[in-house]
């Protein structure tokens, strides 16, 4: 059973938590270059933990592992930190926070190289084993599926989507595009997705988007597969290293309102976003069914 059938046994989408990165920098620790905020795993564990708790108690179905720049690209030129410890790291903070709730781990797979980048730099060689490599730990970690988040280029959409589906992986492809619904290679955003779904995903994502570029994928969505959002609650530009919030969770559940139309199977925030985010979406589901 595909995991996102859930959501219609339940009569809802399962809700995704928040963003990590933007609480640990609302308690003060540091962005650490190529890493982001991945460190924190070794570091400050007891901050991620704490930051995974508060989604759950906060009503989350999934929670997504610390793991955006634990990818072997990210860690290129690091001699004293390997990809396996700090992956390890976070799938076991994560598992720590569930304990025996019946919730899922999403191992997330950030693009290799930074997320708003729109020239490759690194070789296509090096593009594969980044994904295979990491995609790999993740689930060996004990994550239930890969969240692969942010992706904007057509060649590692395909390196992810062929290797999932050839090792019977079970994933999502979350996208990031541009508001003319452009990826950042150039392709069309929708013909993106028509490829992946040839490689039976659990589900299609869009993350890290505003609400005005949403807008714009709700008007030309199809509904015949499992698709859901987590939009981006930031202010400013999305290159920006500190991340502060600039969507209310009141706001932010209006744009979940406008999605139902569509049917989502997921629903979650990202940068900027915190647990009340998450907390404003459980109870307006609560109460819709209630109703």
């Amino acid at each position: 059973m595909n995991l996102f059938s859930l959501a219609k046994r339940i009569n809802r989408p399962l809700i995704l938590d928040g963003a990590m990165g933007s609480m640990l920098q609302a308690i003060n620790l540091k962005p650490k270059g190529s890493l982001w905020m991945s460190y924190a795993n070794i570091e400050n564990p007891e901050k991620v933990y704490s930051i995974h708790k508060k989604y759950l108690q906060s009503g989350a179905d999934i929670i997504t592992t610390n793991t955006f720049r634990t990818n072997p690209v990210a860690l290129k030129g690091l001699t004293k930190i390997k990809s396996e410890k700090l992956v390890k790291a976070g799938v076991d903070l994560a598992l720590k926070a569930k304990g025996n709730l019946p919730i899922l781990i999403a191992g997330s797979n950030a693009p290799a190289e930074d997320c708003y980048q729109e020239e490759r730099i690194i070789s296509k060689k090096e593009l594969s084993h980044n994904h295979k490599k990491h995609i790999d730990l993740l689930m060996s970690a004990g994550c239930d599926f890969i969240l692969n988040e942010t992706q904007s280029h057509t060649d590692e959409i395909k390196i992810i989507a062929q290797y999932c589906n050839q090792q019977k992986i079970p994933y999502v492809i979350s996208f990031f595009f541009k508001d003319n619904l452009k990826l950042l290679s150039g392709e069309n955003l929708f013909d993106a997705v028509k490829f992946v779904l040839e490689y039976d995903p659990l589900a299609i994502g869009f993350n890290c988007i505003i609400s005005k570029s949403f807008k714009k994928v709700l008007s030309e969505i199809d509904t015949d597969f499992n698709w859901g959002f987590y939009l981006n609650c930031g202010g400013g530009n999305y290159n920006e290293e500190i991340i502060k919030c600039a969507v209310s969770p009141k706001q932010y559940t209006s744009e979940v309102k406008l999605s139902l139309t569509k049917r989502p199977s997921f629903i979650g925030s990202c940068c900027g976003s915190s647990p009340t985010h998450i907390k404003e979406i459980k109870r307006f589901f609560d109460e819709r069914i209630k109703n």
